[in-house]
């Protein structure tokens, strides 16, 4: 039985989901059957569990429900004969409501404490704990408690408002993203449905449906519960979201041998029928996968990990060059104080002690990259933001930038390569051909106009689909895709299938049968009582085989003889080899004795005149093929992955560009067959994956994982929510996906479009860039600003470094989180898809970038020294302590101003990216931030006074500084064009093969050795060809010299001069191409007739 086939193949989704409570087992026993015992039929489906209940009869029996009549809508009764206050409390005690438990809804403040708990963060808070408390003691106890400004405060407080803007920021755009999954998600709670109740049929909310219900069912109705057939009509479901299989499942009784499980979540295609409730709620298909898909953990992106390593790097180094600078300046205080001729106080060292202490930990304060948590949640935060309108709804943040390190992507076809709208879009119809679907009203009117009128009469009667609301609410056609397909073209050329229907009456009616593969249509003829108009349309041929006459080119019925019958079945071949589903149309005239000899059983399909043959397909989305164009040339590989057969796949992706010439297509059958040693060798080729189940997505997931690939992941069903789940980066459809797919997923497709997964794929990319530009930004100033507090402090009189606490404060703070949001806020640009994908465990930072970091730190180094011990030259300035303090304002104002143009070239991090200026003019963030930054400066420098250590300058001044700053763009310039020496030092370089992934076997390489395998088959024909002719010419030969050896003993002188009165040997039967058994034959004949002319 077919329905025991298709259920030995799936196993129960979740072991033990079906038990019951104690309390539910006492109710159902009441009923003669268990909740248990009743899901147990249907996960997977089992036919033999159906009739060890008994059959569909004995389920209504034992849940006390007669299919004629329905519950009762008070039911208030129990099966013992025990009153309840509420309706169906009983029933509902025993199996359950209709209805699904409540998330777990996260709240803003477990979304805060989340974003919290990140490594970096912790760090930063004690950093900024030890900083204010020692700042607030130097205020009031120590050195600077005698000044007018108290700002020893002011670095660890804002040091702890970096940290909160982090984590409101990131608690903010997660709870904004929960908030629009949850409306988008949200189901319609008055949705309702029909049932059988008190024996009349009645609306109810979909929760309110019972295990009993008598649940009535119609075409583009969505199952809310888990049922089995009792009767209807012609009943198709599509299950492909809940089983995976795209093929439409005939739904029956038992005894019809069709499948008598119908699933929650399956879609009504045609056909009406009731069924009887047997699950509801958490027991439900639907329910229990939606249950299992609220577990889990969000596993560490391999950008967290690569910057939670880094940060931990950082604060080693940089407490190493804390304590180091500590040891240094008091062990070189110690000294100084011992060589005095008068050793110091000891309030005076305990004061001088903590100034040292407070050096140490701005050292620390420094080093620490505040900015760098910030710069990730900015630029996932804006580009999530940006994704939403691109058609990506982001519902896991991390998801964002592991889509730009995506190496593999397996996509659905139905819905997301193509438009999920069956379509015309090839035919011939008298004599004339249908090249595209653009041209369908032109290739209509080109028809005459008695087959127009036939064309569109049995398109619109010999039908079941009609025009609809669907689950969207949207008008479409709803019913066989096929049909609607007809029924799209038909409106295209004019028709109306309504008035078309209502001015012909239906006489008879012979359902589509899969085993007949045609439907048939009698109608009576519009002005002409008494005759009537047999349509039939179905398999091209099974109709061809009907027909004997047919419709040509100017209309007429003519005969269909042999030459035009094998024409016809080529234009039926062409379209099935473009995987074309074909549909022929027929008609024939009968009489009204005629429909009174046709039986019920059998339509009238004999002597049919055929009409034409459509070729209808799922017609690519726009932009597809670019897309997938985009994605090659990007360095990952699409792979298809449908349950349509594997003609149809291979020939859709063939048009989508994903399977390539040497690309390899494979059945799920044959890839379950194959041992995981198997799979990994076929996965480089492998393209197209067909006719496969949701486990075969999972296993792909898991080898090729296995393979060190980071997998991106679509699906729409409920069935593939497994597979979303492992997957790396799972897309999940907003129009056509089920919430438990929705569930599972990392970003929703709002448009069901494989377009938006390459627009993700850009700002996945954008983000990894961003986080690396800000790296490579945030280290430059760390290293500079360290080394330069370290050595200007050991080396200064006094133990003073360059920069004072808070000119750093500002540097950190307001230079760090600005370029944070300067460099984060880039959108992405074409050149990121002209490169392969990262390795997923590539170095965070190459050589390029470590070259640049060293090489500008070092020049922002030597250029502050030397303004710090010769700036008083250079700029003029007298010798005294006004002198003094325009210098170090000279030297923190030079500095602030190479951190403002070293950003400029932080914009470009690659080798081969010299145009650091490229599309700045657009990048508007960037730009707002940097003139935020100058005037920030400028108001510090001429009026910050006391609390920044600084002294207005003059515009000669301020001219020079900014001009020191610019030289970071010629020095960045001159780094760029220095030689490769990673492998010197042991460094990844960018287009190293630690850093970029690239496939094992690339479609231009698979390309490339199927032409040459191409070429050597065809020499190896030709060669074959030729050795062949050599052979047979040299036998020729051969068997030439052997006659002439022979020849004198059959004529008795020499065959070379024969005499006049002799038979000439036929020559021309001795040929290269005659065998020898000719040639005996024609020189035996020729010496016969020679001896008797002697």
């Amino acid at each position: 039985m077919a329905t025991a086939t298709g259920g030995s193949e799936h196993t129960p989704l979740l072991p033990g989901g079906a038990n019951t409570s104690q309390a539910g087992s006492s109710y159902s026993s009441a009923f003669g059957v268990t909740a248990g015992e009743l899901t147990d039929m249907l996960d997977p489906k089992d036919p033999e569990k159906l009739q060890e209940l008994g059959g569909a009869a004995q389920i209504c029996k034992k849940l006390q429900v007669d299919p004629k009549v329905g519950l009762r809508q008070r039911e208030q009764i129990g099966a013992s004969g025990e009153h309840y206050d509420e309706p169906f409390q009983a029933r509902r005690a025993a199996f359950g409501r209709n209805t699904l438990p409540d998330a777990n809804v996260v709240t803003f403040w477990q979304l805060l404490y989340a974003a919290y708990n990140d490594h970096t963060l912790i760090m930063l808070t004690i950093a900024a704990a030890v900083s204010l408390a020692v700042g607030i003691y130097d205020d009031m106890l120590g050195s600077h408690k005698d000044d007018e400004v108290k700002v020893g405060w002011v670095e660890g407080a804002a040091i702890f408002l970096a940290v909160l803007v982090v984590c409101f920021t990131n608690a903010i755009n997660d709870y904004q993203k929960e908030k629009q999954f949850q409306k988008l998600n949200a189901k319609k709670e008055d949705r309702t449905v029909k049932v059988r109740r008190d024996g009349g049929e009645v609306e109810i909310g979909v929760q309110e449906l019972n295990v009993g219900d008598i649940l009535l069912i119609e075409p583009g109705d969505i199952i809310p519960v888990d049922g089995v057939y009792l009767d209807g009509h012609n009943m198709t479901c599509d299950e492909s979201s809940a089983t995976g299989e795209s093929d439409a499942v005939k739904k029956g009784t038992m005894d019809e041998g069709r499948d008598p499980f119908v699933l929650s979540g399956a879609k009504v295609l045609e056909g009406v029928g009731s069924m009887v409730v047997v699950a509801v709620g958490t027991r439900s298909f639907y329910g229990k996968i939606m249950m299992a898909m609220r577990q889990g953990e969000t596993a560490v992106t391999p950008l967290q990990r690569k910057l939670d390593i880094l940060a931990e790097q950082i604060a080693k180094y940089g407490m190493s060059a804390a304590i180091l600078l500590l040891i240094t300046l008091t062990v070189k205080y110690l000294v100084n104080c011992a060589l005095a001729p008068e050793f110091p106080p000891a309030s005076i060292m305990f004061s001088q002690f903590v100034s040292i202490v407070i050096e140490a930990i701005t050292v620390v304060v420094v080093a620490v990259p505040e900015g760098l948590p910030m710069a990730v949640t900015i630029s996932l935060a804006y580009a999530t933001t940006k994704m939403l309108q691109d058609g990506n709804l982001v519902r896991q943040l991390a998801a964002c930038e592991t889509m730009g390190g995506a190496t593999v992507v397996c996509t659905d076809k139905t819905g997301t390569l193509t438009q999920n709208r069956m379509t015309v879009v090839r035919g011939v119809v008298a004599g004339r051909e249908l090249q595209s679907r653009a041209e369908a009203r032109a290739f209509f009117e080109t028809l005459p106009r008695e087959t127009r009128s036939l064309l569109l009469e049995g398109i619109a009667v010999n039908s079941t689909a009609f025009e609809g609301p669907d689950e969207q609410g949207n008008i479409d056609f709803i019913g066989s895709k096929s049909e609607c397909a007809l029924l799209g073209f038909g409106k295209v050329c004019g028709l109306d299938y309504r008035c078309e229907r209502a001015d012909h009456k239906t006489a008879r009616v012979y359902p589509f049968s899969s085993e007949k593969k045609t439907m048939t249509t009698i109608v009576p003829v519009t002005g002409r009582e008494g005759l009537f108009h047999v349509h039939a349309k179905g398999a091209s041929e099974i109709v061809l085989g009907s027909c004997t006459r047919m419709i040509g080119s100017d209309g007429a019925v003519t005969e269909l003889d042999d030459k035009a019958r094998a024409e016809l079945q080529t234009h039926i071949s062409k379209f099935a080899h473009r995987a074309l589903r074909t549909f022929a149309l027929a008609y024939k005239e009968i009489d009204a004795d005629e429909l009174a000899a046709c039986n019920d059983e059998e339509a009238p399909l004999s002597n049919l005149v055929w009409i034409g043959v459509m070729g209808i397909q799922d017609p690519l989305r726009n932009g597809v093929r670019k897309a997938v164009e985009d994605c090659h040339g990007a360095g990952v590989i699409v792979r298809m992955i449908t349950g349509d057969n594997i003609e149809t796949a291979r020939a859709i992706a063939r048009d989508a560009g994903i399977l390539t010439k040497g690309g390899q297509a494979l059945s799920g059958p044959q890839w379950r067959k194959m041992t995981p040693e198997q799979q990994h060798a076929v996965l480089p080729r492998l393209q197209v994956m067909a006719r496969s189940s949701p486990l075969d997505k999972q296993i792909m997931v898991e080898r090729l994982q296995e393979r060190g690939e980071v997998v991106a992941m679509t699906g729409d069903g409920t069935n593939d929510s497994p597979a979303l789940k492992l997957a790396d980066v799972g897309f999940s459809m907003g129009i056509a996906g089920t919430e438990v797919a929705k569930e599972a997923s990392d970003i929703i497709l709002m448009d069901d479009n494989f377009n938006s997964i390459v627009k993700a794929l850009r700002w996945g990319r954008a983000v990894n860039d961003s986080v690396r530009k800000f790296l490579q930004f945030q280290l430059t100033v760390n290293i500079a600003a360290v080394l330069l507090t370290f050595i200007s402090a050991v080396f200064s009189s006094n133990g003073q470094s360059a920069l004072t606490a808070v000119q750093l404060l500002f540097l950190n703070l307001i230079m760090d989180s600005l370029a944070a949001l300067g460099l984060a806020t880039e959108g992405p640009t074409d050149a990121l898809l002209n490169r392969p994908p990262l390795q997923r465990n590539s170095a965070l930072i190459t050589f390029e970038m470590w070259r640049m970091i060293i090489g500008q730190a070092a020049f922002q180094l030597g250029i502050n020294l030397l303004l710090l011990h010769h700036g008083t030259e250079i700029f003029h300035l007298p010798d005294s302590p006004a002198g003094n303090a325009v210098l170090r304002t000279l030297v923190f104002n030079a500095f602030i101003f190479l951190q403002v143009f070293n950003q400029i070239n932080c914009r470009r991090i690659l080798p081969h990216e010299f145009n650091v200026f490229a599309n700045i003019h657009r990048d508007t963030g960037f730009l707002l931030v940097q003139l935020f930054i100058i005037v920030a400066q400028w108001l510090i420098i001429e009026y910050g006074g006391v609390a920044f250590s600084t002294v207005p300058l003059t515009g000669a001044q301020w001219a020079g500084t900014v001009f020191i700053g610019m030289l970071s763009l010629p020095v960045g310039l001159l780094i760029r064009m220095l030689p490769d020496l990673s492998a010197c030092f042991g460094l990844e370089s960018a287009n190293s093969a630690a850093q970029q992934h690239r496939p094992e076997v690339s479609t231009a390489r698979m390309h490339i050795v199927s032409s040459v395998k191409d070429v050597q088959h065809a020499v190896r024909f030709f060669s074959a060809i030729h050795n062949s002719q050599q052979a047979r010419q040299q036998k020729a030969s051969d068997d030439s010299r052997n006659i002439l050896s022979e020849a004198p003993s059959f004529a008795g002188r020499s065959t070379t001069m024969p005499s006049s009165d002799a038979t000439a040997v036929p020559t021309a039967n001795v040929s290269a191409r005659g065998s020898w058994t000719r040639v005996k034959r024609a020189v035996d004949k020729s010496g016969d007739s020679t001896n008797g002319s002697i």
